[in-house]
């Protein structure tokens, strides 16, 4: 692709300061922390000239960038999906209704209008289905009520869509009993209100509702995906739960937890989306791989939050990880730099002093900053899998796969 050649040319030829200059206002803001509050404010200030600086953005990225800027004005990928995602809330509403009035209240806790979120992963998905919108190379899995018009393949997409939202909210009702979180999206979590069996009972109901939905497709490639990620989502709580020293102190071994716990739901979910399509398996695999590096970018993101946002922007407590004795990337990478640090996160964070220690080694540290590096390759990953999608000329589909690349930097700019 022409984007992909000017990258090559360009690669050797920016230096730190043209990457600096060039990039939009919002992204150098991204570049530094939020205002001093404690130990850990001046974690990246200290780094912005730093040594390997221009590595953050590679230069494909400032190409996706850039070109889209000559192209088209930027776009917002959740307003193209807003129609849908209307209609989605709306199902999702309906589908979690059930007899017992205070289950009923439980399971829509997180749907109902205000508090559903953004809608991430339907948007995801959604804009995956019409950028995988190409001349289909096999017949399409049959429909349980025959018909293959696409408004069918539409539809049983969007129920992709409900069925990853359902799975997701489940496992946010699960962790926060795990974690004893007393807030989630800006107002207090289904645990802290409502008690921790009825959260348990109301992310069950979730689960349960998302299988009913999924069989409905009778797709048994799907449902074997989908299932798996449910599977996944136990084995990576499990992982965190019960790690050894080593693991506790081993950047592979979180990465690998890190997958089951966050990306695995939305590379499998863009992978059912192509699979639905009737798409080949090198296009399959292409989804799979956006949703996956999107996913653990996402991940590696909230990390950096989790130290340098507020309780405020990010509608759950700060610093929650690493109270909760939760060892995550910025730490990781700061053991690398200081190993007496290894002694701290082995003795565990029970005690406030030990959280203290960690923070002012983290503040020495280049741990924010190789977090950030490492989200930046992940979302590259995911724009570079998008751009090796088969060509197309239609609209639609090159809007969609442009507002799949904006959200790899939405991603990895985002204060929230």
């Amino acid at each position: 692709m022409l984007f992909s050649r000017i990258s090559r040319n360009l690669r050797t030829t920016f230096n730190g300061c043209r990457w600096y200059l060039s990039l939009p206002e919002h992204n150098r803001r991204f570049l530094f922390s939020q205002s001093p509050r404690d130990s850990t404010q001046h974690v990246v200030r200290s780094f912005i000239f730093s040594k390997g600086i221009p590595a953050l953005y590679s230069s494909r990225y400032q190409i996706h960038q850039h070109s889209s800027s000559l192209v088209e004005d930027e776009l917002d990928p959740f307003s193209l999906v807003a129609d849908e995602l209307s209609h989605i809330g709306n199902k999702l509403r309906e589908m979690v209704v059930a007899e017992v009035p205070k289950l009923a209240s439980a399971a829509e806790y997180f749907f109902k209008m205000g508090v559903e979120g953004k809608r991430f992963r339907p948007t995801v998905l959604l804009l995956m289905s019409t950028a995988l919108n190409l001349p289909i190379p096999k017949a399409p899995p049959p429909m349980e009520h025959g018909g293959t018009t696409s408004s069918d393949l539409r539809s049983r997409q969007q129920r992709i869509a409900e069925i990853t939202e359902m799975i997701h909210v489940a496992s946010l009702l699960h962790d926060d009993v795990l974690d004893d979180a007393d807030t989630r999206r800006g107002i207090g979590s289904l645990n802290f209100v409502m008690g921790n069996k009825l959260a348990v009972l109301a992310g069950d109901f979730l689960l349960s509702r998302a299988c009913v939905t999924l069989a409905s497709l009778k797709n048994t490639e799907v449902v074997s995906l989908l299932a798996k990620v449910v599977e996944h989502l136990v084995t990576g709580e499990t992982m965190q739960m019960t790690t050894t020293s080593d693991q506790r102190c081993s950047m592979e071994y979180y990465m690998e937890k890190t997958y089951y716990k966050t990306a695995s739901l939305i590379s499998n979910s863009c992978k059912a989306i192509a699979i639905l399509a009737g798409q080949t398996a090198e296009v399959a695999v292409l989804a799979f791989e956006y949703g996956k590096n999107l996913g653990l970018a996402f991940q590696l993101i909230d990390d950096v939050l989790d130290f340098t946002g507020t309780s405020a922007s990010l509608g759950k407590g700060s610093l929650s990880d690493i109270q909760h004795g939760i060892v995550t990337a910025p730490i990781l990478f700061a053991m690398e730099e200081f190993p007496q640090l290894r002694a701290i996160v082995e003795e565990g964070f029970e005690n406030p002093e030990n959280v203290n220690i960690a923070l002012d080694y983290l503040g020495k540290s280049r741990g924010i900053q190789k977090t950030k590096e490492l989200a930046v390759k992940h979302a590259n990953l995911a724009a570079e899998a998008i751009d090796s999608l088969p060509e197309s000329d239609d609209e639609e589909v090159r809007k969609s796969r442009k507002a799949l690349v904006e959200l790899t930097q939405i991603v990895i700019t985002r204060t929230k």
